[in-house]
C-alpha cells in the first residue's frame, strides 16, 4: 500500500476522537466498486462477516473463513482512500487464545492493509483486546446481539431484555472499553441500555438496532439499498434496488428474445478501406 494512498485516510484516532461529537457514518462493503462509492460518504467502512450471508448465501456468519475476510478486505482496500477500513475477525479465528487471535489478526492486517479488526466481545474479549492493542493492532469491539453466537442463542435475538442479560452486556462493554478498543458496535439492544453503555464507555459507540443514542450508526449497505425482500426492523430502506435490477434484467431478456439486442450501436462492423 503506497504512502500516497494512506496519506489522506482517516485513522482510528480520528474515530476515537469523535466521541460525543457529530455522529459517525459507518457502512459495510465487500467489493471494490461498493467501497469506492461509500468512501467519500462514510467515516468507517466495515468489511463485515455479514459477507457470508449477503454475498455467499450462507444461513449465518458462522461459516465465514479467514480467507474470505482477507479476500474481501483486499478488494475494499484497493478503492477506498479516505474512510477507516475495519475487517471482521470471523468465528473461530480469535477465541481459542490471545496468541491465536494475534496471529490471525496480524495476518489480516498484513494481507489487506486495513486499519483495524473487529471482534465480538464475549467474556473472553477483554484479554484479547488488550493483547492485540498492546501489540499494535487496533480493535473495534462488538457487544449486544452477537451474530457469531447465533447457535447458542437459538437465532438472531435482541439482548438486554432481562436484568441479568443487561448486566452481562454492560460488563462486557466496560471490559472491552477498559482493555483499549477504539470503538464499539452495539447491536440489538434497547435504547436505554445503548444510552447507558454510550455514557459509561470512553470510546465511541456505533449502533445497529440500538437507537440514535449511540455516537454513530452502521447498517449493512445491501439492506439500506433494498436488495432483499426482508430486512430487520432496525433497517431503513433508502432505495429499492432489487426492483430496479429486476426491471433492468426483464428489459434485457425481452430485447434478447426479440433480437432487439444487440442493435446497430452495440455491433462491430468492418472499417471501410480508404
Amino acid at each position: 500500500m503506497s504512502a500516497q494512498v494512506q496519506s489522506g485516510r482517516k485513522t482510528v484516532r480520528d474515530i476515537a476522537a469523535a466521541k460525543g461529537g457529530v455522529p459517525l457514518v459507518c457502512l459495510t462493503a465487500y467489493t471494490a466498486p461498493m467501497a469506492a462509492l461509500l468512501d467519500e460518504k462514510a467515516d468507517l467502512i466495515l468489511v463485515g462477516d455479514s459477507v457470508g450471508m449477503v454475498v455467499h448465501g450462507l444461513p449465518t456468519t458462522v461459516g465465514v473463513t479467514l480467507e474470505m475476510m482477507i479476500l474481501h478486505g483486499q478488494a475494499v482496500m484497493r478503492t477506498s482512500r479516505r474512510a477507516v477500513v475495519v475487517v471482521d475477525m470471523p468465528f473461530g479465528s480469535y477465541e481459542a487464545s490471545v496468541e491465536h487471535a494475534f496471529m490471525n489478526a496480524a495476518r489480516v492486517m498484513k494481507e489487506t492493509g486495513c486499519q483495524a479488526v473487529k471482534i465480538e466481545a464475549g467474556e473472553y474479549a477483554a484479554a484479547t483486546v488488550r493483547y492485540l492493542v498492546e501489540r499494535g493492532i487496533p480493535v473495534m469491539a462488538h457487544v449486544g446481539l452477537r451474530p457469531q453466537a447465533t447457535n447458542v442463542d437459538g437465532g438472531f435475538k435482541a439482548k438486554g431484555r432481562t436484568e441479568a442479560e443487561r448486566a452481562r452486556v454492560m460488563s462486557e462493554a466496560l471490559a472491552a472499553d477498559k482493555a483499549g478498543c477504539f470503538a464499539m458496535v452495539i447491536e440489538g439492544v434497547a435504547e436505554d441500555l445503548a444510552a447507558q453503555i454510550t455514557q459509561q464507555v470512553a470510546c465511541p459507540t456505533v449502533g445497529i438496532g440500538a437507537s440514535a443514542a449511540c455516537d454513530g450508526q452502521i447498517l449493512v449497505t445491501d439492506d439500506l439499498l433494498g436488495m432483499f425482500d426482508w430486512t430487520p426492523r432496525f433497517v431503513r430502506r433508502y432505495a429499492d434496488l432489487k426492483s430496479e435490477i429486476g426491471k433492468a434484467v426483464d428489459g434485457y431478456a425481452s430485447d434478447v428474445r426479440a433480437r432487439a439486442f444487440p442493435g446497430e450501436k452495440e455491433t462491430y462492423t468492418l472499417k471501410k478501406q480508404p
